[in-house]
């Protein structure tokens, strides 16, 4: 394993080899591009890394703990390897060597595997006052998941939110949006694309789905593909949408504008943003991003007023026929909450999507460890004591 350029790295994930890998856009070298107050390091492993020779990669993170020269390291949706390889530790041990020789005390990682599916026929018709999704077990276990968590287990590492861990979840816990402790939401849904026709899609949506998009059309309402010149409309209609809801991201607009060019200045069309027009008005905006054969809905935002035209359902269906079009095995419309209960004000957002027909999914979540020696593991739990108090 050896450090590598980013060069190196895209071309890894544009190979046939790196493209079965499933890399997420956490794991691209432009992400470290919008994390401005990480400092990013490019790993590889395989016979030559230096010449290019590449079996898995890695985005790792860092962020200094204040008052020392010591870092925390954070691999979103990372390393990007074969999980189902049988030698974890040939990869593993020497990732965290690297890491603590650039200064980490401590390293949090996000396998890919899944853990558990639950379709949406199965919680349409469990949802109910109380009712949470880990109360369903009506739901398909993941073996390389189970292999996965307890390959991780053996070698101390600790999945973030676990009771053993306490309720704050360890670092970065305060900044969760998804909840059990992760800064990635552990639960997410995920619409299945591959092998199926766009007719195949259409009859997935529930009538209610269908009915919103077909009165989108009538109404006259037009989906776009908007510019960078855009993204200050998709701001503004993102902060009514917090208001609205309930929720703060806590971004700004350079956030997005930074990460629209640095993701698109990587591969042209990586990070799309879609626009909802109606009577010559946006009353609806949501970004996508593209890698390999992956899409995600990332970030979705709407106007306060004329929601009887449904511009959301069918800036979605634009996005999902794109995405089909792209070639895209799954349209991941990321984070959806826990809860299956009707009366909780979040379950709003998963009644929306469990509309398309697809799935939710379980991931491993996030686990983390601190390296070994003393100093490391008093800093560890300093910086889990820091991070719950801000």
């Amino acid at each position: 394993m050896e450090p590598v350029t980013e060069a190196q790295y895209r071309a890894f994930l544009a190979s046939r080899a790196g493209d079965a890998l499933g890399a997420g856009f956490l794991q691209c070298p432009s992400w470290a591009r919008v994390k401005e107050q990480w400092r990013p390091l490019l790993f590889g492993w395989g016979p030559n890394p230096a010449a290019g020779l590449l079996h898995g990669v890695a985005l790792a993170l860092l962020r200094q703990f204040p008052g020392t020269r010591k870092y925390f390291a954070y691999l979103p949706e990372g390393p990007v390897v074969d999980w189902a390889a049988p030698d974890v530790d040939a990869w593993l041990d020497p990732l965290l060597d690297h890491l603590r020789a650039a200064g980490a005390f401590a390293v949090r990682i996000g396998p890919s595997p899944a853990h558990r599916r639950w379709t949406a026929q199965t919680l349409k018709v469990r949802t109910g006052p109380g009712a949470h999704l880990t109360d369903i077990l009506d739901c398909a276990v993941d073996p390389l998941g189970t292999v996965v968590a307890e390959r991780l287990r053996a070698r101390g590492w600790h999945r973030c939110g676990d009771p053993a861990r306490g309720a704050k979840g360890g670092p970065g816990a305060a900044a969760v949006a998804g909840g059990d402790g992760d800064a990635q939401p552990r639960y997410v849904f995920q619409l299945p694309l591959a092998g199926r026709t766009s007719d195949e899609l259409w009859s997935g949506l529930n009538q209610e789905w269908r009915r919103n998009i077909r009165r989108a059309q009538k109404s006259g309402v037009e989906v776009v593909v908007g510019s960078a010149a855009e993204l200050p409309e998709f701001y503004r209609l993102l902060c009514l949408t917090e208001r609205r809801d309930g929720f703060r991201l806590g971004r700004s607009l350079d956030y997005y504008e930074r990460q629209y060019a640095a993701l698109n200045a990587e591969e042209p069309g990586r990070m799309r943003l879609y626009l909802a027009r109606h009577a010559g008005e946006v009353l609806a905006a949501h970004t996508m991003v593209t890698v390999g054969r992956r899409v995600w809905y990332q970030t979705g935002a709407s106007a306060d007023h004329r929601r009887d035209v449904r511009p959301s359902n069918a800036l979605q269906w634009r996005m999902i026929l794109d995405a089909h079009a792209l070639g895209a095995d799954v349209y991941d419309m990321r984070g959806v909450p826990a809860t299956l209960d009707p009366a909780d004000r979040p379950f709003g957002l998963m009644r929306w999507k469990l509309g398309t027909g697809g799935e939710v999914v379980e991931t491993l979540g996030e686990w983390e460890r601190p390296l070994p020696g003393t100093t490391n593991h008093a800093l560890y739990r300093a910086f889990q004591a820091y991070l719950a108090r801000r």
